[in-house]
């Protein structure tokens, strides 16, 4: 079902001078940058180009506007190959878990654990 820990999300002020940070200090490489929207970017680094998990980048401040309680701490992202069956697995042993979004970044959905604790599953191929 699950099979790495793709992503933690970090929540930024200024999503350049983080990524500036991650790359000019950190010696980490740009692995994937695109728009999510309007006003919005998706910018992932990692310690070098073979290295699966990575790091997002995300706006703080959109963050806040979408569901202020997330900026808190980062947020872990599990990865699959097969999103649907891993969704499917996952209702059927009870997990609660939300819709699954198709988007044009990658298909996702959130699931909690025994506590309300949540998680985002995302696929990856």
């Amino acid at each position: 079902m699950i099979n790495k820990i793709g992503k933690i999300t970090i929540y930024v002020e200024d999503q350049e001078q983080a990524k500036s940070f991650w790359i000019e200090k950190l010696g980490f490489v740009l692995k994937l940058e695109q728009p999510m929207g309007p006003n919005a970017t998706w910018i992932e680094v990692g310690p070098n180009e073979d290295e699966f998990t990575t790091l997002i980048l995300y706006s703080k401040s959109l963050m806040e506007k979408q569901q202020p309680s997330k900026v808190a701490h980062p947020s872990v992202l599990f990865s699959t190959a097969e999103i649907e069956a891993a969704y499917e697995d996952m209702k059927q042993k009870g997990v609660k878990v939300d819709e699954l979004l198709k988007m044009p970044y990658g298909n996702m959905f959130v699931f909690y654990d025994q506590d309300g604790n949540e998680y985002m599953l995302r696929e990856d191929k």
